[in-house]
């Protein structure tokens, strides 16, 4: 699922809610995480997860096309803890599909 496609389902759950609404959301919310991990601040979703950064040490890598010795900074990444909530979540089985004929008369 990308952002569009996520804004088109919360527009269709909660028909209200006009497009533009819902992609200010969603783009506020985004943003909100991102200016939160630039701070260095942990971001925490109960039931879904957790966003921090950590830091990679600057190392010597290699350019793979001529095999010469190449410096990498130091640099910033993000990194995502998946939730207990969500691990269960995922892990429930499938829901039956509405009208599958298993139905008795």
């Amino acid at each position: 699922m990308n952002k569009s496609e996520l804004i088109e389902k919360i527009v269709t759950k909660f028909a209200q809610v006009s497009r533009k609404d819902t992609e200010l959301i969603v783009n506020t919310i985004f943003d909100s995480m991102i200016e939160a991990l630039k701070k260095g601040e942990r971001i925490e979703i109960r039931g879904f997860g957790s966003f921090h950064i950590r830091t990679r040490k600057a190392r010597e890598g290699r350019n793979p096309k001529s095999g010469q010795a190449v410096h990498v900074p130091e640099k910033k990444v993000p990194f995502f803890k998946v939730g207990r909530g969500l691990k269960e979540r995922i892990n429930l089985p499938p829901l039956p599909a509405s009208g599958s004929g298993t139905e008795q008369t």
